[in-house]
């Protein structure tokens, strides 16, 4: 059974007759289920399931669940989620290319993929194919209401709701269905269309291969020309004409059917994507005759393949920001779409307390809660007594809030959905950034302790000379006053064990060069910085979430700048990817029983 294809279309055909879907950009692959264990079939026909070992295991785990719906087939995706409606296919890609069994253990763990299921072909051996895909859509969504784990694409009644999530998240683009499509194996058929969200990037000419007819470009990568596409669809053959007979007249024949070209000609690349390598789909758009050969860039085409959305109107994206590490605006705004997905799950319904550097930073800044007046109609706010909080809820909103020099982003332990802490979050707080080590020391020793609890526990710098302990608690279960019998207790054992080295004492002129364990700050109202939030210094440090196995000597808050946290993510993947899952899991409540039977 090969997967039924999709037909482009440049339109998005509208009526009450579609359907429509996010379209993700993975391995197309159908989920055969008859026995024990799934196996997942690419559309060439083969089996993928030992390269994605996690999803076997998600399945193994939820198996009881399903045993009442075998045999069952499905139509999906095998996806690395970037956000809710974009997946990364560089990394899936990667992974269909390994060997090794260690290495893609390793893969598994800090860049797990995930199917989506957005079709049900067969359930308890029944087969659906020739049912029309409304009713497909309905028993799927009966299998999502009785198994409740699985990952079953959205599917919209409405166009433009679809196309704007595709826009707004840079995916590669949406599906339009038709609602009483059978489902034909390995056909391309026009009842299901595809419709891409074409990016647009700017390379320079330099050279052609007469023999299949490929153009090549590239940009500039520090000063050298690095090529990024070769391409030949797209052209009319007038243009095709004219850049032919422009590359064999200005140009340097290197070989019988190869031709190089010195920089001097930029063209606009349509393209879905970029893969490390290569823009993804890629063919000519239009000649670019506005932009000299010297601008066309990486650091520009990272920007153009990730364009923020026309909902957000941006302003002097040439302002510096951090003028010390030559990060001006639109480099901001980069860093806040490559970080959302890691960085909106912690200020999502949290009442957010921004500070502002309208002149860069460092420099002037204010601190704002209120929300203005002038905010756009997609941002939520939430009143709290006489303060219109700003809630940060989604892409948008956050690139909203970058535009007008947000650089900090501190939040509450509680959501505005909750009474009680989400999360217990110490500070280590040491004297100056050069007795860093002295939060290392306190780090770990307080980790030793959390273990002895059997409690889960996360560790991010504070983007400046600290580091935060983060324990996930169970949702809306434990108060304040409970929480604070923990905190207080480890803090004062810590200090018992080493007054010399660490204190509770607030006030700074009596701590004696300490290291200040805070307690305190875990408190309602209270706030601290958000992970992945930066921070108002001139060097751009991001409060980032470390792996506990880089705690150590040679850990330091200056390694942790817009540029290096971008590349942590890409290749080490994000420590904080299972925190709310592993707060629920959390058994605090026996931790508060051995503390009440030690303290009394």
């Amino acid at each position: 059974m090969k997967p039924m294809l999709l037909t482009s279309a440049n339109e998005i055909p509208v009526g009450d007759e579609w359907l429509y879907e996010v379209k993700y950009d993975g391995f197309r692959c159908i989920l055969v289920w008859d026995e024990k264990s799934p196996t997942f079939v690419s559309r060439n026909g083969n089996d993928l399931t030992h390269l994605f070992p996690e999803i076997t295991q998600f399945y193994a785990n939820i198996y009881e669940k399903f045993v009442p719906f075998l045999p069952l087939t499905a139509d999906g995706e095998l996806v690395h989620l970037v956000n809710a409606y974009k997946s990364d296919f560089s990394i899936v890609q990667s992974r269909g290319r390994m060997r090794n069994g260690n290495v893609i253990s390793k893969h598994a763990k800090n860049q797990p993929c995930s199917y989506i299921m957005f079709d049900l072909l067969r359930i308890k051996g029944e087969d659906l194919t020739n049912f029309p895909l409304s009713s497909r859509k309905y028993e799927l969504h009966k299998l999502l209401q009785s198994i409740g784990e699985i990952e079953v694409i959205n599917v919209y009644e409405d166009a433009d709701t679809v196309w704007n999530l595709a826009e707004v998240n840079n995916s590669e683009g949406i599906v339009a269905k038709r609602k009483t499509s059978d489902w034909i194996s390995g056909q391309r058929t026009n009842q299901w269309l595809k419709i891409k969200n074409w990016r647009y990037v700017t390379v320079v000419l330099t050279k052609y291969n007469q023999e299949n007819g490929f153009f090549h470009g590239s940009v500039y990568k520090a000063d050298s020309l690095v090529e990024m596409t070769v391409f030949r669809h797209g052209l009319t053959d007038e243009e095709r004409r004219t850049l032919v007979d422009f590359i064999q007249t200005n140009g340097t024949k290197v070989s019988a059917d190869h031709w190089e070209l010195s920089p001097s000609i930029c063209v606009d690349i349509a393209c879905i994507d970029f893969d490390g390598k290569k823009l993804r789909e890629p063919r000519f758009y239009k000649f670019n005759f506005d932009i000299e050969p010297g601008q066309v860039n990486w650091r520009n085409m990272q920007k153009q393949l990730h364009p923020i959305p026309p909902s957000v109107q941006i302003t002097h994206p040439e302002k510096p920001v951090w003028p010390a590490i030559d990060i001006k605006k639109d480099d901001y705004l980069f860093y806040l779409q490559q970080i959302a997905p890691h960085f909106l799950p912690f200020l999502h319904d949290r009442l957010l307390t921004a500070i502002r550097f309208p002149h860069g930073a460092p420099g002037e800044s204010f601190y704002q809660k209120n929300a203005p007046d002038y905010i756009p109609d997609f941002m939520t706010t939430k009143q709290q007594e006489d303060i219109r909080y700003i809630v940060c809820n989604d892409l948008q909103s956050l690139l909203w809030l970058g535009n007008q020099l947000a650089l900090e982003f501190h939040i509450p332990f509680q959501t505005t959905n909750t009474k009680f802490p989400t999360e217990i979050v110490f500070d280590l707080d040491p004297p100056s950034i050069s007795s860093f080590t002295l939060a290392i020391e306190a780090a770990l020793k307080m980790k030793a302790i959390f273990d002895q609890f059997n409690l889960h526990t996360y560790v991010k710098t504070s983007g400046g000379k600290g580091l935060h302990l983060y324990i996930p608690l169970p949702k809306d279960t434990f108060t304040y006053e409970e929480t604070r019998i923990f905190t207080e207790f480890v803090c004062r054992f810590l200090c018992d064990q080493e007054p010399e080295r660490f204190t509770i004492e607030r006030l700074k002129k009596n701590r004696n060069n300490k290291l200040y364990l805070d307690y305190v700050q875990h408190a309602e109202g209270k706030t601290i910085i958000a992970p992945y939030s930066p921070r108002g210094n001139a060097q751009g440090i991001i409060a980032t979430p470390l792996f506990w196995e880089e705690v150590n000597d040679q850990l330091q808050p200056t390694l942790f700048q817009i540029p290096a946290v971008l590349d942590r993510i890409k290749n080490q993947g994000d420590p904080l990817k299972n925190f709310r899952q592993m707060g629920e899991k959390q058994k605090f409540h026996d931790v508060l029983i051995q503390l009440r039977k030690l303290l009394d």
